[in-house]
């Protein structure tokens, strides 16, 4: 498999890389450390990283200007994204070849060569194993934009997925060029607005019978907040985590123009992906998502998780 994605990115003069929309650390991540080792190993290729963005993310590297006619006999590469559904950019499909590299665990498969490793603590974790130990040349930038992924995804090393290969690897990219204080600083430090409205999140979660804590934060309020989608459903699902007694927590987020709920879901203990799956999302056992139709949707979620900690007391 290894050497037939390979060998497909020796085949190819253009070479599109996707991955998910509303994009994290790991998606973006991966995708801007590929495109930085390919276009080093191959500089007469053209490298390519489409989708939407994350402001947040932008001092890693900012999507190319990708037009239709570049799709024409292309490789396109997908990263981080278990299932198509969630691919940014849709013209994925019009390439003449399609690998799909992720680190989730998989509902349904696509592509024509799929690689994924659901040991991996993220897909910037994987891609650069990949790197490394197949002589791919890297970046310093593009070295960052790995351990970005990795940090992000891991936890800053703190979840369960962390393995000594991720250390192995994370000394192989901190030996390149880039500032790593200058990183968490980008990523962690908040200003007085955001502490402000982590701090109402934290203090006016609600619980379930079983105790899953859960908040919803609708359009109206989403505008009052004056930020975007993503600073709400995935930055603030973890102001409910850390709390002793609570095992499952829960946020969901009214997405106005596309008229859906961003579901965003993690666990200390509890496999919550599978009910993440039957909600039409996925994404790792302790850490999951989906896309729902209404807050009374929601609703049916929670009751699925409460009764997931009801019948494993």
């Amino acid at each position: 498999m290894i050497n037939s994605i390979l060998n497909k990115f020796k085949e190819y003069d253009t070479i599109i890389i996707h991955r998910h929309n509303r994009p994290d650390g790991d998606a973006l991540g991966s995708q801007v450390g590929l495109k930085e080792a390919l276009s080093a190993t191959y500089p007469e290729k053209k490298i390519l990283i489409t989708g939407d963005e994350n402001e947040r993310y932008q001092f890693i590297g900012r999507m190319d200007d990708v037009k239709d006619e570049d799709y024409q006999g292309a490789l396109v590469v997908v990263l981080d994204t278990p299932e198509e559904n969630m691919i940014s950019d849709d013209r994925f499909r019009k390439g003449d070849f399609l690998i799909k590299i992720d680190h989730h665990i998989p509902r349904t498969g696509f592509g024509d060569l799929q690689l994924v490793d659901t040991s991996y603590e993220s897909c910037a974790g994987l891609v650069a194993h990949l790197i490394f130990e197949n002589g791919l040349k890297l970046t310093d930038n593009g070295a960052q934009a790995l351990y970005v992924g990795i940090v992000t995804d891991s936890g800053r090393f703190r979840f369960d997925s962390v393995t000594p290969r991720t250390f192995e690897d994370v000394a192989k990219l901190i030996r390149y060029s880039f500032n790593i204080n200058d990183i968490y600083s980008n990523l962690y430090l908040e200003d007085l607005k955001m502490v402000k409205l982590r701090a109402k999140f934290i203090t006016n979660f609600k619980l379930t019978p079983h105790n899953v804590a859960y908040t919803k934060t609708t359009a109206d309020e989403l505008k009052e907040y004056n930020t975007d989608i993503f600073t709400i459903s995935r930055g603030m699902v973890n102001t409910m985590g850390g709390i002793k007694g609570i095992d499952i927590w829960a946020n969901f987020t009214e997405d106005e123009e596309n008229k859906c709920i961003i579901a965003e879901l993690r666990s200390n203990k509890y496999n919550i992906n599978q009910i993440a799956v039957k909600y039409g999302g996925g994404g790792h056992q302790l850490a999951s998502g989906a896309t729902l139709k209404s807050f009374e949707e929601a609703d049916m979620m929670l009751a699925d998780l409460d009764n997931l900690i009801k019948e494993n007391e």
